[in-house]
C-alpha cells in the first residue's frame, strides 16, 4: 500500500500537540535521572538516551516518518515517564522499551507503535536465535551430530555442522518468510537441508559419458579424456567427488555401464575388474566437503547389452562381492540393478546371466537394490528412468526433453502427516482442508527458495554448472544467473508417516485394514493431485517425494508428543514411519507388504522405495529371491531393496549374523553392523537415537 505523505504530516501535527501536553503534565528536571542502564544478561552500563531515539526513529521512518526533532522529544518523554514510574532505580532493558511502546501509543504514534512492536519482536528472535545457535555449537564440539549417518566425527565434520547450524539459523531469521519460517520451526512441515537454503541444489543425475569423452577441469586445470579403464573409473570418481563438493545432495551415474563401455572395450577381465575394485575403493574413501564425509554415490547399471558394457556390469559386481581390503563390506556406491523384460528379467534375455549375478550379490552385501523400468509409470520412457539410493527419481519435464541425465533434485520439504490427522481428531473433511493448506504453503515455500536459487550465478557452482553437467548449464557464462539451467530440475513435497496418520484418522494403518489402505491410497492420491497442480500454477516440477526420513523421523515425533501427549499407535514411538511404509513393527509376509506398498509408488513420482527385512543374507535361496522380485515388479513397484543383517568382525574377518556383543569365532568386540538406512548403507553406530530405535523393532517378512 503507498503511503499517504499528507496523512503522515497531520498524524505528526496531531501527534506534537499530544506530546506537548504529556510534556507539560510531566515534571522535568534539569538533570538526567538515569546514569546506567541493566542489560539482559545483568550487565549494568552506561544510559544512554540517544539509543532510545535511534529506535524510535527507525521505527518512524519505516511507516514513513523522517521527523528526527521529534523523535529526540519523544525519547525524552520516555526518560521522563520511567522516573516517575522507577524513580532514580537503575531501569532494565525490558522496562526502556515496555516503556516507549506506551509513550509511543499514548502520544498518538500508533503506526510506529507497531513498527516500533514488531522491530522488538524481530530482534528477540534474533538474540534468542544467536543463544540457541551457541548452545548448538556447544554440543557439536562434543560429538557431531548424527542427523546424516555418512558424517564422521573428525575435526571437519564438526567445523562443517557448526557452519551449518548458523546457516538454519540465518535463513530462518533473515531470509525465508515469516510464515514459512515458522511453520519449519513448529514443526508443520520441515525444510530439508536449510543450511543450503539459498547457496545450492540436492542431487544430479552425472552425465558421465559426457565428461569422459571430451575431459573437464576440476579447477586446477583440464583433465584429459582416459584411454584405459583404470583411468576412466579414476576419473569417475573425481567427478563424483567434484559434483558432491558443489551440492549437498546425492550424486549418481544413470547409465554407468553405457558410458563406460567406449574405455574398456580393448581391455581384458582382469583390468576391468581392477578399474571397478579401484572405484569403489575410492568411493570409500575419498572424501569431500573438507573431508566430512564421503560422497553420496549410486551407480544404475544392468541394460547396456554391448560385451564392453557387459564387462563393466560383471565386474563391477565382482568387485563388489569381493568387498574391501579385509572382505568389508562396501558402504558406497549404491548399485541400482536396471530390469527390464527383454534384456535382462527373463531367461534367454542376453543381460539375464548378469540379473543373476546382481542378485547373489546382492544377497549377501545389500547391494544392489532393483528398479524396475516396466512399470507402469516408467514403461513410457523407455530404459530412460534411473534411481539414486536416497530414492530420487528425476524424468518428467515441462520445459525440456524428459531424460535423467544432468537433472537432479533443486529441493524438497516433507509435511508432518500425523499432526494433520491428530489435529483433525478423525473429522476427514477438516484433514483434507488443512492437509490442502500446508500443501499450498509447501508450494510457496519451494517457489520461494527456487527463485532464491535462480539468482545464483553459474560461477558459484563452478563444477556443476561451469563443467556442464546440468542441463542446459553450458550455455551460461560465469556470471549468467543459472535459471535456465534449474528449470529443468524437480521440487518435491515430500510426506512422512501415512501409517500414524491412519491410526489417528481411523485407528487402524494399512497393514491392519483395507479400508485404511483405501484411505491411504486416497489421501497420497489427493497430494498427487495437488502437486500436478502447482506444476501447472507455477510452470515448474513439481512432484511428491516419498519422503527418505533420517533426522526428520525423530524429529516431527518428538515435538508432537510433546505437544498432543502419547497417542497409541501414533506418538507412542521414537519415529514416524517413513514415507508410505507399513510399520517396520507390524509383522507381515514379503508378498503382503509389497503388495500393500506397490501402489503408492506411481503416486510418488519423484521418488520411492520399499524394502522386505530378512533375518539373515538369503544367498542360499536366490530361487525365492528372484520369486520376490517378480512379485515386485508385478506389484507395480519402480524401485525396492532387500534388506538383513550383516555383520563384521574387525578382528578376523569372521562375517555373519552376531546377534552377541563378541565375535563367535575369536572372541573380539570389534563388531562392525552394517544396515540400510533411508536407502544407503551405513554402520549402526552412526545411526542417530530415531533410526536405532526403529532398528530394534524392525521385524522379519517371511516369504
Amino acid at each position: 500500500m503507498a503511503i499517504n505523505q499528507a496523512e503522515i504530516r497531520n498524524d505528526e501535527k496531531g501527534a506534537q500537540k499530544e506530546l506537548f501536553k504529556v510534556v507539560e503534565m510531566i515534571h522535568r528536571t534539569p538533570e538526567r535521572v538515569f546514569r546506567s542502564i541493566r542489560k539482559r544478561d545483568g550487565r549494568i552500563v552506561e544510559f544512554n538516551i540517544g539509543q532510545i531515539a535511534s529506535a524510535i526513529f527507525k521505527a518512524a521512518k519505516a511507516v514513513g516518518g523522517a521527523d528526527q526533532r521529534l523523535a529526540d522529544e519523544l525519547a525524552d518523554v520516555v526518560v521522563q515517564y520511567l522516573q516517575k514510574r522507577i524513580g532514580a532505580a537503575i531501569p532494565t532493558v525490558e522496562e526502556v522499551q515496555d516503556a516507549v511502546e506506551k509513550v509511543l501509543i499514548e502520544t498518538g504514534h500508533a503506526k510506529t507503535a507497531k513498527a516500533y512492536i514488531i522491530y522488538r519482536d524481530r530482534r528477540t528472535r534474533l538474540r534468542e536465535s544467536k543463544s540457541e545457535l551457541m548452545d548448538v555449537v556447544e554440543e557439536i564440539l562434543v560429538e557431531t551430530s548424527r542427523e546424516n549417518a555418512n558424517v564422521s566425527n573428525s575435526p571437519s565434520a564438526k567445523m562443517l555442522q557448526i557452519a551449518s547450524a548458523a546457516s538454519k539459523k540465518y535463513y530462518l531469521s533473515r531470509l525465508i518468510p515469516e510464515e514459512m519460517a515458522a511453520a519449519h520451526v513448529a514443526g508443520d512441515y520441515h525444510i530439508h537441508d536449510l543450511d543450503f537454503y539459498g547457496k545450492t541444489l540436492t542431487c544430479v543425475q552425472i552425465p558421465l559419458g559426457k565428461l569422459l569423452e571430451s575431459g573437464f577441469n576440476n579447477g586446477h586445470g583440464y583433465i584429459r579424456p582416459p584411454h584405459r579403464p583404470t583411468s576412466a573409473t579414476a576419473l569417475a570418481a573425481i567427478i563424483l567427488q567434484s559434483s558432491q563438493n558443489d551440492m549437498h545432495g546425492g550424486q549418481s551415474f544413470a547409465f554407468f555401464d553405457r558410458d563406460m563401455a567406449p574405455f574398456v572395450e580393448n581391455a581384458d577381465e582382469d583390468e576391468v575388474f581392477q578399474a571397478m575394485e579401484a572405484l569403489i575403493y575410492n568411493l570409500n574413501s575419498m572424501h569431500s566437503r573438507a573431508g566430512a564425509q564421503v560422497p553420496f554415490s549410486s551407480i544404475n547399471l544392468g541394460c547396456d547389452t554391448t560385451p564392453a558394457g557387459r564387462s563393466v556390469t560383471k565386474n563391477l559386481l565382482l568387485a563388489y562381492e569381493k568387498g574391501l581390503g579385509r572382505g568389508e563390506c562396501p558402504i558406497f556406491p549404491n548399485i541400482i540393478f536396471r530390469l527390464q523384460q527383454g534384456v535382462n528379467f527373463e531367461p534367454g534375455d542376453p543381460n539375464y546371466d548378469l540379473f543373476q549375478l546382481a542378485m547373489r550379490v546382492s544377497a549377501q552385501r545389500l547391494n544392489p537394490t532393483f528398479s524396475f523400468m516396466d512399470s507402469t509409470f516408467n514403461r513410457p520412457y523407455g530404459a530412460e528412468v534411473a534411481y539414486m539410493g536416497c530414492r530420487t527419481r528425476t524424468i518428467g519435464n515441462r520445459h525440456g526433453a524428459e531424460v535423467t541425465d544432468g537433472r537432479g533434485n533443486l529441493s524438497f520439504t516433507t509435511l508432518n502427516l500425523p499432526r494433520l490427522a491428530i489435529k483433525a481428531g478423525g473429522d476427514l473433511e477438516n484433514f483434507y482442508h488443512e492437509l490442502e493448506r500446508m500443501m499450498a504453503l509447501a508450494a510457496r515455500q519451494l517457489y520461494h527458495r527456487y527463485r532464491v536459487q535462480a539468482k545464483l550465478k553459474a560461477k558459484d557452482m563452478p563444477f556443476l554448472m561451469g563443467q556442464g553437467l546440468y542441463m542446459d548449464s553450458d550455455k551460461l557464462k560465469p556470471n549468467d544467473p543459472i535459471a535456465p539451467a534449474i528449470k529443468h530440475g524437480t521440487l518435491s513435497i515430500g510426506f512422512i508417516g501415512l501409517a500414524e496418520t491412519l491410526v489417528a484418522l481411523t485407528g487402524s494403518h494399512h497393514g491392519q485394514d483395507p479400508a485404511a489402505q483405501r484411505l491411504g491410497l486416497e489421501i497420497v492420491g489427493f497430494m498427487r493431485k495437488l502437486v500436478d497442480d502447482f506444476a501447472e500454477e507455477y510452470d515448474l516440477n513439481y512432484t511428491l517425494l516419498a519422503t527418505p526420513a533420517e533426522g526428520l523421523s525423530g524429529r516431527f515425533v518428538a515435538m508432537d508428543r510433546k505437544r498432543f501427549g502419547v497417542i497409541t499407535g501414533v506418538t507412542d514411538r521414537e519415529y514416524y514411519t517413513n514415507s508410505f511404509h507399513v510399520p517396520v513393527s507390524f509383522e507381515i509376509s514379503s508378498y503382503d507388504k509389497v503388495a500393500l506398498e506397490g501402489p503408492y509408488h506411481q503416486m510418488a513420482n519423484a521418488g520411492h522405495i520399499s524394502y522386505v527385512e530378512m533375518k539373515a543374507p538369503p544367498i542360499d535361496n536366490l530361487d525365492a529371491y528372484e520369486k520376490l522380485l517378480r512379485h515386485m515388479a508385478a506389484s507395480d513397484m519402480g524401485y525396492a531393496g532387500i534388506n538383513f543383517p550383516i555383520d563384521e568382525c574387525l578382528s578376523c574377518s569372521y562375517r555373519g549374523v552376531i546377534p552377541e556383543d563378541e565375535c563367535p569365532s575369536c572372541g573380539s568386540p570389534q563388531i562392525r553392523r552394517v544396515r540400510r538406512i533411508t536407502g544407503y548403507l551405513s554402520t549402526v553406530d552412526r545411526f542417530n537415537d530415531a533410526k536405532q530405535a526403529e532398528l530394534r523393532d524392525r521385524s522379519k517378512h517371511w516369504l
